[in-house]
């Protein structure tokens, strides 16, 4: 009986994060969950230092390349471009599920939006993994920011 429950276990915590062979069923928990999360974050902004943050309607180039750079470092072992999960979340569509000052919070004070943001605690408990802070400066996450946003197709 322990065997069984300990497989049962193994399959659960495998498949709660997801990856590339996710079948449809668990796309459409994905989905689910992430509307439930859209509706929460239209409310928040996130802990931390950014409270109103003004985006230009065009894109940043320069900050989007070295968004770029930043991301291939430190983001992309553990997020893809796309909306499959790897470690955390697909990055595809973020900019329009997020608010700016989320994003760059969760980015900055990873930590304490980990502990206590209700938005990012759903997204611990779905991923199961903790995001390490990456130390990331203030200029830095907003790069990473344009960069996303670029991926999400401003130009």
């Amino acid at each position: 009986m322990k065997k069984v429950l300990t497989f049962i276990t193994l399959l659960a915590v495998i498949s709660a994060c997801g990856g590339q062979g996710e079948n449809s069923a668990n796309e459409g928990n994905r989905v689910s969950a992430n509307s439930k999360l859209k509706k929460t974050d239209d409310v928040t902004k996130g802990i931390g230092k950014f409270k109103d943050v003004e985006l230009p309607p065009t894109l940043d180039q320069a900050k989007a390349t070295a968004g770029e750079k930043i991301y291939e470092v430190k983001c992309q072992p553990c997020h893809k471009l796309t909306d499959v999960k790897l470690v955390g979340p697909g990055w595809l569509g973020v900019t329009e599920r997020r608010k700016p000052e989320w994003i760059l919070n969760f980015i900055t004070n990873v930590d304490e939006m980990l502990s206590n943001d209700p938005v990012a605690m759903a997204q611990l408990e779905e991923c199961l993994v903790r995001m390490p802070n990456q130390q990331l400066t203030d200029d830095d996450a907003f790069a990473v920011l344009e960069f996303m946003r670029k991926n999400d197709g401003v130009k």
